[in-house]
């Protein structure tokens, strides 16, 4: 029978003693290592107890490797209250076992306040690179595989050290999900960094930041992805455009916010010709009356009603670029959203004229309904830099707002008909490229409301924009990796 070390942090939580009573009523368990800094006293005879001061750090995982003696080992990666069984572990290690898989992880049920919730994960692809990837909290290991992968840590990461395992282990061995749930878990504590959304972004967290970069952008050279930006700057001289700009809208049923959006933009004061394309996709709940009243009395505010009914929000922006009346430059803006003052097109067409860049990313601050700012405040993307950013790009799921394209490039590369990660793709696609400038200085305001389209989730929605994103990582990493063999 196979044998298995589970690996946990004290994180001065007061059930530990009932997560090692659970862990010891597993047969296949044989030996219970329990991290951390100030160890209290645990009554169990497989346990030992391991001074390391967070499980995420290289030197943590590096005396893991040292000390499992079994197997497999298990990470219980988060403080939560486990509920598994013999047969459970018995299908984690059969499942590693007949695939030789490196590393197994599985679906689970989600206990808080005495209600149970399923929580279905992803399965794990090439372009599953993002460092807040959910495994779950209880993660398997062929003793084997995470050995070969911790001596590959050549870094001392205080943050990313199981991200960088975990990339380090995906170049050499499979990763599985199984699809069943095989446990469950309650919270114990707190949620922790990463977890929320935009945690990620919060300026605080900077160090982490610059962590998962470099253990990112080290994986990408040993895969053949890393690209070195082109410095040929873009030439805005190839066609006639009667608009220098273009504030596009995408909208469907957004009375309670269209007429602040559509009045920031109109609200412009620009040293250049722009518009205003408002794409109604056949609003129902007065909308489209709006927006007739609003065009009617604004020259440059244009009305557009595609003839499909079957758009996206990205087939939307299409059929805006489309449009002969687009200007050179494509800038969007959300209908929930508000630019933050009148200079902002201005900004961001001085921007591409200076950079001579295909694209221009700007930074925002979160917001209420009633423009009240909330935490963490200011989104500005610092882990974007010239040097690495169409790199970096892919390791994190945004990349700033307001977005803005040389629309010569959006008709060429086309704009995919979803309603969600259609600009992460155009991000991605147009860095491989031509090179993108920044605007670090808030240029919008993101109102965060309950009608917001990501706002509260549910977990199979949220599963579904997750798995597109690491779809288009997958594309775009085989592209780059076709690019450098080219070259």
């Amino acid at each position: 029978m196979a044998t298995v070390s589970v690996f946990l942090t004290d994180s001065n939580d007061p059930q530990i003693q009932r997560i090692v009573n659970t862990l010891n009523t597993l047969p296949q368990i044989s030996k219970i290592f329990i991290l951390g800094d100030k160890l209290r006293a645990i009554e169990s005879g497989k346990t030992e107890k391991l001074s390391a001061v967070r499980m995420e750090s290289s030197s943590a995982l590096k005396l893991i490797a040292e000390k499992c003696n079994t197997d497999f080992l298990f990470l219980l990666t988060k403080p939560v209250s486990l509920n598994i069984g013999p047969e459970e572990v018995k299908r984690f290690l059969n499942t590693a076992l007949d695939t030789g898989a490196g590393l197994v992880y599985s679906d689970h049920i989600e206990i808080k306040n005495g209600v149970r919730k399923e929580h279905p994960l992803i399965d794990y692809q090439t372009g599953s690179v993002r460092d807040d990837f959910d495994f779950g909290p209880l993660v398997l290991f062929s003793a084997l595989a995470f050995k070969k992968s911790a001596q590959d840590i050549s870094v001392s990461f205080n943050f990313a050290g199981i991200y960088d395992l975990r990339l380090s282990l995906s170049r050499n061995y499979s990763i599985m999900r199984i699809p069943e749930y095989l446990y469950s878990f309650e919270e114990t504590a707190e949620e922790t960094l990463g977890e929320k959304l935009f945690e990620y972004v919060d300026p605080k967290n900077r160090n982490v930041q610059i962590e998962m970069e470099q253990a990112f952008t080290s994986h990408l050279k040993k895969i053949g992805a890393f690209i070195q930006l082109s410095s040929a700057p873009v030439s805005f001289e190839e066609e006639v455009f009667e608009y220098e700009a273009s504030v596009i809208i995408p909208v469907k049923n957004r009375i309670k916010t269209l007429k602040d959006a559509v009045n920031s933009a109109l609200a412009q004061k620009t040293d250049f010709n722009f518009n205003v394309l408002v794409v109604d996709n056949h609003s129902n709940d007065g909308t489209t009356e709006l927006l007739k009243e609003l065009s009617s009395k604004h020259n440059n505010l244009h009305h557009l009603i595609p003839e499909r009914n079957d758009f996206l929000i990205g087939g939307c922006w299409y059929y805006a670029v489309q449009n002969k009346m687009c200007g050179r430059f494509a800038v969007q803006l959300d209908s929930d959203d508000l630019y933050k003052d009148e200079t902002t097109l201005q900004k961001i067409v001085d921007k591409f004229k200076s950079e001579r860049c295909g694209m221009v990313i700007g930074s925002y601050n979160l917001t209420d309904f009633s423009l009240n700012e909330i935490p963490p405040g200011l989104i500005d993307h610092r882990e974007w830099t010239d040097e690495n950013g169409p790199n970096n790009a892919l390791r994190i799921n945004g990349l700033g707002a307001p977005r803005a394209f040389y629309t010569p490039l959006l008709r060429k590369i086309g704009i995919p008909n979803v309603s969600y990660g259609e600009d992460y793709f155009l991000g991605l696609r147009i860095s491989r490229e031509f090179k993108t400038a920044r605007i670090y200085e808030p240029v919008y305001l993101c109102r965060r409301w309950d009608g917001n389209t990501d706002s509260m989730l549910e977990t199979a929605k949220l599963n579904a924009n997750n798995n597109y994103k690491d779809r288009l990582r997958t594309f775009e990493i085989s592209a780059r990796i076709k690019l450098n063999r080219e070259k």
